[in-house]
């Protein structure tokens, strides 16, 4: 247990950079500063000492004013150090939470871009986030805190048992329990609970996320919340967990802590009765009166710093969490990067003996896959679903790389290329593009950052977009999402195939282009992808058979393999798969309700 705080504290540091010398300087001071805040609780009993041995001639103390300034110095003198030790620690805290989520946003830049389907964008901005705010307050807050306490704790110690050993026995009791009743909750088996805890937290906001993305089927289909099994579990989950820890774990051992450190002063009571005698038979009791004063007022220190612990003590193990969530993001697998680039030699496409599984699956996605696109040549993937079509296209820009065998762009193994050489030579439209929430000048130019307005504005004429921007009030400066301002499925589809256009990569990729275009925009999208692909090398994914008739190549998937290949007439005259297909797609086109309200075929 020790060694994996050890471990996480270390990890943590390994963030801070050149900023690490502010924390052990933050630490420092903390330590030095709570050893001054305990001065002035000794010039206090010094007060209390000088009234109780002239009582009741109390003018004849004479050191009380000095005693009572030099109080109030240490107290100024403890604040201003912890202020700075604060700022010290605070510093290191805010550029180690910046590096977290830098390094984070960092590493993912480099996984392949297939991660962020099998994990979900709330889930993974979830753990960045709590991670570094999670290491935020351990550095700024806890750390100092714990570091300052165990100072002050062994000051305590020492000056407790300066006096009457046995009554500071009796304050250590109090610490001795508050201890025990502390690390029953945070210690053992229950440590782990923790980490379940936060994994209920993973949970919870991934099906939220889930959750709010399929509102608009509840209200279409008029369904309940509780259609949405994996939130309402979800939610289960989270609430027994915290249930379970906070109102069954922490109750009793917290009562007994809260009860025996704000109490400490209890303790002491029988203690005096039971030695009082003594002392009064000894003639000492005015020194017992005294020596009692001082464990009276540094009994009250007890609790606070004993709270002080339990609230670092949490907050390191928050912090061991979320960099136990943190490594799950930076353990995920990047793209081996060459180190000897190659340059393609031209715009041809091939697959050598392709076989890929995604990670988890028992089966593989493709299986011994082998075809060639050459310069300028279309090329459609059809099949029916799960025969592998997008998979083998996300196989192009490394989305995923291949399990066996090889994807060549130019007569180059893709893994050989430089990556933005390969993002330059493929351009992709897939069936659901998304815009970003700022202009649409901006969302285009995303593709060439360097356009020009003009090489912007010629590429969404290009694109068939001029009717979109007519309509928008500020023209292509109009924000997306700005004062209810959002494009249709097929709108959005236009814009994206102006990035493209844009772009203007050799190698086309897309996927179901026109999935969810009305009639009007389909009509428009294809007049763009002709813009689009004039030239260059196209490999089109379809289910709509009617757009790739006229490819100069169809390949037909199924289960991961090719079952056939050729052209729309040779495939149809050999009488296999794709010409079911055709044949069920031909009765789908024609597919329409009579007036008697019966379906019918024309």
């Amino acid at each position: 247990m020790e060694e994996r705080k050890a471990n996480a504290l270390k990890e943590i540091l390994s963030y801070a950079g050149n900023y690490k010398v502010l924390t052990y300087i933050g630490l420092t001071l903390s330590g030095i500063a709570m050893v001054l805040g305990m001065l002035p609780y000794i010039y206090i009993w010094l007060i209390t000492r000088d009234l109780i041995a002239v009582a009741p001639n109390y003018h004849e103390a004479v050191n009380i004013t000095k005693y009572g300034w030099m109080a109030l110095f240490f107290a100024i003198v403890g604040i201003v150090v912890y202020f700075f030790a604060l700022m010290c620690t605070h510093l290191a805290a805010f550029r180690t939470a910046s590096n977290i989520r830098k390094e984070g946003m960092k590493h993912l830049l480099k996984v392949p871009l297939g991660y962020f389907d099998d994990h979900a964008s709330g889930l993974i901005r979830n753990r960045l986030i709590a991670a570094a705010s999670d290491t935020e307050t351990l550095l700024a807050h806890n750390l100092a805190d714990i570091v300052g306490t165990v100072a002050m704790f062994i000051a305590m110690i020492v000056l407790l048992f300066v006096y009457d050993w046995r009554m500071g026995l009796s304050c250590i009791l109090a610490v001795v329990i508050s201890v025990v009743a502390l690390f029953s909750m945070m210690g053992g088996k229950n440590a782990e609970l923790l980490a379940e805890y936060q994994k209920a937290q993973d949970n919870i906001s991934k099906a939220a996320t889930e959750y709010v993305r399929g509102i608009p089927v509840v209200k279409v289909f008029q369904q309940t919340v509780y259609s949405f099994k994996a939130f309402k579990e979800a939610i289960k989950e989270y609430s027994e967990k915290a249930f379970y820890y906070q109102g069954k774990v922490c109750r009793i051992p917290q009562a007994i802590n809260l009860t025996f450190t704000e109490g400490a002063f209890v303790f002491l009571v029988p203690v005096a009765l039971l030695l009082a005698p003594g002392e009064l038979r000894n003639q000492t009791f005015m020194t017992f009166i005294t020596n009692f004063a001082f464990y009276a007022v540094f009994s009250a220190i007890i609790s606070t710093a004993l709270a002080k612990i339990m609230f670092a003590a949490s907050g390191m193990m928050l912090a061991e969490n979320a960099m136990a969530r943190l490594r799950e993001v930076m353990n995920a697998p990047t793209l081996e990067i060459t180190s000897s680039p190659r340059i393609p030699k031209d715009n041809s496409v091939e697959f050598k003996n392709v076989s890929f599984t995604y990670a988890g699956a028992t089966g593989k996605a493709l299986n011994n896959v082998s075809f060639k696109v050459n310069k300028g040549e279309t090329v459609a993937l059809v099949g029916p679903s799960g025969g592998g079509k997008t998979t083998a296209a996300c196989l192009i820009p490394r989305f995923w790389d291949v399990s066996e065998g090889s994807v060549m762009v130019g007569e180059v193994d893709v893994r050989e290329m430089d990556l933005h050489t390969l993002m330059d030579q493929v351009a992709f439209v897939f069936q659901n593009n998304r815009l970003f929430k700022t202009s649409i000048l901006e969302n285009v130019r995303a593709a060439k950052p360097e356009a020009s307005r003009e090489e912007v504005l010629k590429a969404l004429s290009e694109a068939q977009c001029d009717d979109i921007i007519a309509k928008l009030a500020d023209g292509i400066d109009t924000e997306i999402g700005k004062d209810g301002t959002y494009l249709s499925g097929g709108e959005t589809q236009r814009v994206s195939l102006a990035r493209a256009i844009l772009k203007d990569a050799p190698i086309i990729v897309l996927d179901e282009a026109t999935a969810f275009a009305d009639p009007e925009n389909e009509y428009l999208i294809q007049k763009a992808l002709s813009k689009l692909t004039a030239g260059k090398t196209v490999i089109m994914i379809a289910h709509r058979l009617s757009t790739v008739v006229n490819a100069d190549r169809i390949i037909v998937l199924e289960e991961g393999n090719i079952v056939e290949e050729g052209t729309h007439q040779e495939l149809i005259k050999m009488n296999g798969l794709y010409a079911r297909m055709w044949q069920d797609y031909n009765k789908a086109v024609q597919w329409k309700i009579s007036s008697e309200s019966e379906v019918s075929h024309a």
